[in-house]
């Protein structure tokens, strides 16, 4: 399989550090990803990491239109300058450096959480609710579309 799926909850060691699930790191091995892209997400209080491919991504966003134009700055601002490069250690663990406990609020545990081609880091409680809300949503969607013939 070469998509992050599922979710894990690890504990931070003494050092800082936690160990990247299993399944993970055997994506990162597959797509042969030596040097890890994070950052902090647009929408919800986890970071995001994926491979180099995902900051070329967020480029190209950018690189078609205006430089000088305020949303071009603001994507440049939030992806070059809040973005780090990271690399697993030699037992596929990550270091919780402040960038990462001080956005997501991580303090002993990290959820990390599978998003297909890329994956995030999450503080527990922080990832429940947002799934709890995530399913409520969805089943809202589904059942307001069910008299109307769609399905959820």
């Amino acid at each position: 399989m070469n998509r992050f799926l599922s979710n894990a909850t690890n504990k931070i060691d003494a050092k800082g550090r936690v160990s990247v699930p299993a399944p993970f790191r055997n994506v990162l091995a597959r797509l042969d990803i030596q040097e890890l892209y994070a950052i902090q997400d647009f929408v919800y209080p986890a970071i995001t990491i994926g491979g180099p491919d995902m900051l070329d991504r967020y480029e190209q966003q950018t690189g078609g239109g205006d430089l000088f134009s305020e949303e071009d700055a603001d994507m440049s601002l939030l992806i070059h300058g809040g973005g780090v490069f990271m690399k697993l250690d030699g037992e596929g663990r990550l270091m919780v450096t402040d960038f990462i406990r001080d956005y997501t609020g991580i303090t002993d545990q990290v959820t990390f959480v599978g998003r297909s081609d890329h994956f995030q880091l999450w503080e527990p409680v922080r990832y429940e609710d947002a799934r709890r809300a995530a399913l409520e949503r969805r089943i809202a969607r589904g059942r307001a579309g069910a008299g109307h013939g769609e399905t959820g």
